[in-house]
């Protein structure tokens, strides 16, 4: 094995230039590998990890069905027949039984919060300036609760919506875009029925999530049931489960025991989730074709030594070494190109993602952050080095099986 060892580290030796840029381009392919993944899936996990904070797991709502198609679902329950061009039947957007629901899904062990909400649109005005919001009327100790609300909030003051009536807590960017940059200020809203209230801004809600921030208010449920003329009223009803990867099954499940319509987090976010996958086919596409082009790297470099030490190979052959030795032999020469390009890929990631985190930026699109959100998981080091390793076998494995079947006969007759 020592003799083996010693071949295999003499011909990687032998041909150091190219030793040196095969061992680069696997690095190199490393280094992507780790960081793009770090960077790509910090993304992901941070938007939906407050995401789903912020919004729940399974929402319960009332939805909007056309005339003819309950109709025909009465004849034909098994039968998906569609009507086209019909509009949707009127419906009161009201959950009836949430009373009901709240007492039932409150006791269920896979349920560590259950709220409600009433929700409608209308126009903030501060100043001269107006933009359209969505206002969401909760209850504070339900709300912290289910969705944690209070650690968005600058102030920190969810609970003074039940002690005035009067207060709002507005989205960070929407108080932005109003020109409102401290608390105590007097907002009117305009409500759907054309009535004006005023209204006193006592927080902001920051939660990242551009989307929510530049939309969402939030009033005590009672205040927002007097301004929408609906007392006692509520149009939504907001899970939050212990195990996330459960919300389908208990959206299918509430759905068939209330009779309203259930969603799923991943019902609710797949747009997001078919670019999330989108983007990880694009990090993997990118890497692959990295460790690709250093994979044909080594293979090069095994295939010219392979033919220029035929007579060295046959030699040993007569010398009584076996296959299983000379593919041994180059295939090792391959894995200590692996072996270095995965330990310095992994060094090289390590120390890009160390200097990455402590970069200040601006970054503003789906989510706000002051910097690169990454998920530091050593499993995407271990993952690198395994894949460098892989890339490196495979790229050595053809040519040291070539060099297996020379033919010492042959060799020394051809003169070679």
């Amino acid at each position: 094995m020592r003799a083996v060892l010693f071949l295999s580290f003499k011909f990687f030796v032998e041909r150091k230039r190219q030793s040196f840029i095969a061992t680069l381009g696997v690095m190199i392919g490393t280094t992507a590998y780790i960081v793009m993944s770090s960077m790509v899936n910090g993304f992901q996990k941070y938007f939906l990890e407050e995401a789903l904070n912020i919004n729940g797991h399974v929402k319960i709502f009332v939805e909007a069905r056309e005339k003819g198609e309950s109709f025909l679902k009465k004849f034909f329950p098994d039968k998906n027949f569609k009507i086209l061009g019909e509009k949707p039947e009127e419906t009161k957007d009201k959950i009836a039984n949430y009373r009901e629901i709240l007492r039932k899904y409150s006791q269920d062990k896979n349920v560590i919060g259950i709220t409600v909400h009433l929700i409608g649109n209308g126009v903030l005005t501060y100043g001269v300036k107006e933009k359209p919001a969505t206002f969401v009327g909760i209850i504070p100790k339900l709300e912290d609760k289910t969705l944690n609300v209070s650690k968005y909030l600058q102030e920190g003051r969810l609970n003074e919506l039940e002690r005035n009536k009067d207060y709002v807590i507005l989205g960070i960017k929407l108080a932005q875009e109003l020109g409102i940059r401290e608390t105590g200020k007097k907002v009117l809203l305009y409500a759907p029925s054309g009535e004006v209230y005023r209204l006193k801004v006592i927080d902001f809600l920051n939660t990242g999530i551009t989307e929510i921030d530049k939309s969402r208010i939030y009033l005590h449920i009672k205040k927002l049931q007097d301004i929408l003329e609906r007392q006692g009223e509520v149009n939504e009803v907001v899970l939050k489960l212990k195990d996330p990867d459960l919300a389908p099954f208990y959206a299918e499940k509430l759905s068939r025991e209330t009779g309203y319509k259930a969603e799923s987090w991943q019902e609710s976010f797949k747009n997001f989730l078919s670019i999330f996958k989108i983007q990880k086919i694009i990090t993997r596409s990118v890497v692959f074709s990295i460790l690709l082009v250093s994979g044909f790297g080594i293979f090069n470099i095994i295939m010219m030594t392979v033919m220029e030490k035929r007579r060295e190979i046959a030699i040993l052959k007569a010398m009584g070494y076996e296959k299983r030795d000379l593919i041994l032999i180059f295939t090792l020469q391959g894995l200590i190109i692996g072996l270095l390009g995965g330990i310095l890929g992994n060094i090289l990631a390590y120390g890009m993602l160390e200097w990455l985190e402590t970069l200040r930026i601006e970054v503003e699109g789906i989510i706000r952050a002051k910097g690169f959100i990454l998920d530091r998981s050593l499993w995407y080091h271990f993952f690198g080095f395994v894949f460098a390793l892989l890339t490196s076998y495979l790229a050595s494995f053809y040519p040291a099986y070539r060099a297996s079947k020379f033919h010492p006969v042959e060799v020394f007759r051809s003169g070679g």
